[in-house]
């Protein structure tokens, strides 16, 4: 939810509070609303307030002047926020007596997680100050809390985005120049310009690879919509990752071996498949040492075709493994230089193991090596006719995905 779509819906609550309150204020020692039996006739304003605040999203707190909370939707109390009659966090009772002397208040509070449960949240507050009508005494406070945590997050990483774009752009864009001057210089020592010219078709290449990548990730993340999904066979996208990595392999005298169960299909976009497996393939190319070997093959679990990739490199220490699939995050800053690494190629594999309903995870260790799991679902083949053989049956339970009659999902 926008800010400003927030702030209308606080706007909109503080005034059913208001309502709420008065009520409560003006018919004192009534019995609880939630209480009140229900009658054939229209149900007590209170209690249709109190029903309103109980369905909604936003959680809200209403603060007497004494800072004891008179009133707490369920919203506000699955926060773990409230505690009986006692508001727990500290930022928020400052925001409460801020606003008993303002009239009104917005801020950002943090919610820590020993509070919340689980990780810290980012709650955006609207307090607003109840008057009481007449009455000497100041009126309570409302607190309206709406959940941003996952709108920072975004924010943040739009951020980060943006500065790692320009940084990764300019490198390559910077060599290319200095490059050009150099051969300029060099005109005449053609060694000198054909060392350099080959710099610069490395650089280019990098650059390419980049913006093509960029292309590549923003399409996944929503920029076009997903082609329709149609059943692959997963040893041709074994069979095309392996032979799109094969020269970079053997560059390195890296030998790459296939195996696991043959004939799985799932459904899927093939390109995109063959995009996600190549990249694991590359990366593992990229931080192995020479003279190793890689392993790439297939099985069936749970509805899955699980994809591994295994390889014998650096591994990825531990803190690092919740990160890997970031955009432009990389473990060793200095080793992906050399390798020419953009740090795209595993957020692309976890965009579209996510637009393919699966899922990507690694585990590692260091001096170990790494493997890399893309899951992705099988295709369930339509069920036999009655009173035929039973036929061979697949761990995605129906029979053996390599039988499935073609162009059926």
């Amino acid at each position: 939810m926008s800010s400003s779509v927030a702030l209308l819906v606080g706007v909109v609550v503080g005034l059913v509070v208001g309502v709420l309150v008065a009520t409560l204020l003006v018919r004192p020692r009534r019995p609880d609303p939630e209480r009140v039996a229900p009658s054939d006739g229209p149900a007590p304003e209170a209690v249709l307030s109190r029903r309103l605040l109980d369905l909604i999203d936003p959680a809200i707190v209403l603060l007497d002047a004494d800072d004891v909370v008179l009133l707490a939707n369920p919203a506000a109390r699955s926060l773990g926020i409230v505690r009986q009659t006692r508001l727990l966090v500290p930022e928020l009772l400052e925001l409460a007596r801020a606003v008993r002397e303002d009239g009104r208040r917005r801020a950002e509070v943090s919610l820590p997680g020993a509070v919340v449960g689980g990780g810290p949240r980012q709650v955006g507050v609207l307090g607003v100050r109840l008057e009481r009508g007449s009455g000497p005494a100041p009126g309570p406070v409302a607190l309206v809390l709406q959940d941003v945590t996952e709108a920072r997050r975004v924010e943040a990483v739009r951020r980060d985005f943006v500065a790692n774009v320009g940084h990764e752009l300019k490198t390559p864009v910077g060599a290319l120049s200095l490059l050009a001057e150099a051969i300029e210089d060099a005109a005449d020592d053609p060694e000198t310009v054909r060392r350099f010219a080959s710099r610069m078709t490395h650089e280019a290449d990098r650059l390419a690879r980049l913006v093509r990548e960029l292309i590549d990730l923003s399409r996944l993340q929503g920029g076009e919509p997903l082609p329709e999904l149609v059943p692959v066979d997963v040893d041709t996208v074994i069979a095309e990752a392996v032979d799109r990595t094969k020269l970079a392999a053997t560059a390195k005298q890296i030998t790459i071996v296939s195996g696991g169960e043959s004939g799985l299909v799932v459904r899927g976009v093939e390109s995109q498949l063959a995009t996600a497996v190549t990249n694991l393939l590359a990366n593992a190319v990229s931080y192995s040492p020479e003279n190793t070997r890689i392993a790439v093959g297939a099985r069936a679990r749970a509805g899955f075709a699980e994809i591994t990739v295994t390889d014998s490199g650096i591994g990825i220490p531990r803190e690092d493994r919740s990160r890997v699939f970031e955009r432009f995050y990389r473990v060793d800053q200095s080793r992906a230089s050399r390798t020419g690494g953009t740090g795209l190629g595993l957020a692309i594999v976890k965009h579209v193991a996510t637009n393919h309903g699966g899922s990507v995870s690694v585990w590692s260790e260091e001096g170990l090596g790494s493997t890399f799991t893309l899951r992705i679902p099988l295709v369930r083949a339509a069920p036999e006719p009655a009173g035929d053989a039973p036929a061979e049956h697949d761990l995605a339970g129906g029979p053996s995905a390599a039988d499935a009659p073609e162009g059926r999902s």
